[in-house]
Order: structure tokens, then sequence, then C-alpha cells
């Protein structure tokens, strides 16, 4: 299974986008499915996670309140939606399915896609 993220850009601040993920297949050997972004010169972090059912959700501490994560299982497809936007949330943004329970480390999440860019400008 691979994942594809799409729907990044460029956007001024307290603007809002929407991002998309597809996978190539069902996922049925995954827990749900997360979000995590890497800007430049920085690790890669946990934005966001749902479960498949939709009804788990989590959020990293710098997008709780402004971004929203939704899931459609018959479609496997997910989205993340994005308000308020600054400037730090500048990154290239991935969608993974998790594979792992326990924390949010990208090291329990796999199906990685080659992510998509998203620019905020102030």
């Amino acid at each position: 299974v691979q994942l594809q993220a799409s729907g990044g850009g460029s956007v001024q601040a307290g603007g809002s986008l929407r991002l998309s993920c597809v996978a190539s297949r069902r996922t049925f050997i995954s827990y749900g499915l997360g979000w995590f972004r890497q800007a430049p010169g920085k690790e890669r972090e946990f934005v966001a996670l749902i479960s498949w059912s939709g009804s788990s959700t989590d959020y990293g501490d710098s997008v709780k309140g402004r971004f929203t994560i939704s899931v459609d299982n018959a479609k496997s497809t997910g989205s993340l939606q994005m308000n308020s936007l600054k400037p730090e949330d500048t990154a290239v943004y991935y969608c993974a399915l998790q594979y792992y329970m326990g924390s949010y480390s990208a090291d329990n999440f796999g199906s990685w896609g080659p992510g998509t860019e998203l620019t905020v400008s102030s």
C-alpha cells in the first residue's frame, strides 16, 4: 500500500487549505491514518491521527483547534482541513498508516507517500 498526499500550495497567514490522502488499495491491517509534517532542517513532526472508524482522533499541540482530520473508510481516503494557518505551519505534509499502537513516533507508521508542500506567508 502506498499513500498519496495532495492539496498543498501557498497561502497567506490566517488562510485555510485542505489536504487529501488517497491509498492505493484497502488498508485492512492498519489502525488508522496519520498526518505528519517536516519543515526544512527539522525532524518529522506528528500532526494528527484518526482511527479508520473515525471515532478517535488526536492532534499535535501546535495544531489543536486549527486543524481537523477526517477519514472515509469505505474509500480508504482521508483529509486534513487546516484553518488559521501560520508561517510556522510551512512544511511538507505526509500521510501515513498507523501500523503499531503506542506513541506517535513516525516509526509506528508506514506506507509513506512523497508528501505535499505547504507554504504559509506572513
